[in-house]
């Protein structure tokens, strides 16, 4: 994925931190347990995010302090296993595994790592298919069709966007309660939809340069990598209509203990990340370190 979905930290309370920073510990470690080191390496906060959309509510056990290769001395709090955190380990391998294949045949540049990516987890997404086939078979079926209408260059905002909006939607498949399914499809649809947006605004300069397919550039004519102030108020107007529609979702259902998480992302978080990225400020790696450390600095 992308890394994309994270919280406003200004938004969380201390407790809400730390809890956060404890899904995203706990998913590293289910990503280390059931899949390798090596695995490690595809850990991002939209995968955290989905487990914190999918946490049991009748997961036992709190924060429990552990040490790592990462951190051998401080060591840091995190979640024990849970179905959640499996689920998002089995489906980023599945989906990052994809998203490596797909890359080799971009016309772009970095093969190099999406090739060294395909291999590590070649062996992991193998166990990863055993353990959620429906969810392999709808990635390949949305990527297929993302590569037929990339092939054609599309001039379709929501077609692509909607072959990844259905992808990731089929995650909510593994929520048990039936309301809570269909609250999570509607969610996870329109977060989709965002992402795919989102990425699409990000690497627009690079695909321009490359050649390689990018909605935006067909959808506004654009003549370089960059966006026309009336493209970028078209697609902040898009952005902002998938979030709205994230919002009314979220609002249909009780996420208990997780409420002021998923709120600082959805009416905070997705805001200022979108801002970041057409602004070209965007960095993905600025607000990870602020989010797991064990202090009070708000970014």
């Amino acid at each position: 994925m992308f890394g994309y979905v994270r919280p406003s930290i200004s938004r969380l309370t201390e407790e809400d931190r730390k809890r956060f920073g404890g899904v995203y510990c706990g998913l590293c470690r289910a990503l280390g347990e059931r899949y390798g080191p090596a695995a490690k390496m595809i850990l991002n906060y939209d995968f955290t995010f989905l487990a914190i959309l999918l946490w049991p509510e009748e997961a036992e056990g709190g924060l429990l302090h552990r040490r790592c290769v990462a951190h051998p001395v401080a060591g840091r709090d995190c979640f024990p296993a849970n179905r959640a955190l499996e689920l998002a380990a089995d489906e980023s391998v599945i989906l990052s595994r994809w998203q490596a294949e797909d890359a080799l045949s971009d016309p772009g540049g970095g093969k190099a790592k999406a090739r060294a990516a395909s291999l590590a987890l070649r062996g992991a997404y193998r166990r990863a298919r055993e353990r959620r086939p429906a969810f392999d078979e709808t990635v390949q079926r949305q990527l297929a069709r993302l590569r037929e209408l990339e092939e054609a260059r599309c001039p379709s905002l929501d077609r692509p966007a909607d072959a990844f909006a259905r992808l990731l939607a089929a995650a909510a498949a593994e929520a048990e309660d039936p309301v809570k399914r269909r609250v999570l499809e509607q969610f996870l649809y329109h977060l989709g939809r965002w992402i795919y947006l989102v990425d699409a605004a990000d690497d627009l300069a690079e695909d321009f340069d490359s050649g390689s397919y990018n909605p935006l550039i067909y959808r506004f004519s654009l003549e370089r990598g960059e966006l026309t102030e009336e493209a970028r108020e078209s697609l902040v107007i898009s952005l902002d209509h998938s979030i709205r529609l994230m919002a009314a979702a979220f609002e249909l259902w009780d996420f208990g203990a997780w409420s002021g998480v998923i709120r600082a992302t959805v009416y905070e978080g997705l805001f200022l990340v979108g801002r970041a990225v057409l602004e070209g400020t965007f960095q993905a790696n600025d607000m990870a370190f602020r989010i797991i450390r064990r202090n009070k600095e708000q970014v």
